[in-house]
């Protein structure tokens, strides 16, 4: 089979459940909230953040990700090599 004869490969094909994903978001809504600091914009999902920094800097801002650490473990895990 050519590359071209082959289904595309979806987020379900390599195990990733996007709608269980978002139930979870929901489900845990109510415990992030408590712990949301003045400093963040936005709101709860995605796979970042935005930060105010304090003054002293010009209009800065701290961009904190998570995305991708899930495979990242995975491929850790599978090679033995945590370093």
């Amino acid at each position: 089979m050519s590359t071209s004869d082959q289904a595309p490969l979806t987020y379900k094909d390599a195990g990733v459940d996007i709608d269980a994903g978002n139930i979870l978001v929901e489900r845990i809504k109510h415990v992030a909230r408590q712990t949301r600091r003045p400093e963040v914009l936005g709101g709860l999902g995605g796979f970042g953040a935005l930060c105010k920094i304090p003054a002293g800097y010009k209009e800065p801002l701290l961009v904190a990700g998570t995305d991708g650490v899930g495979t990242k473990l995975r491929l850790a895990i599978d090679l033995e090599q945590h370093d």
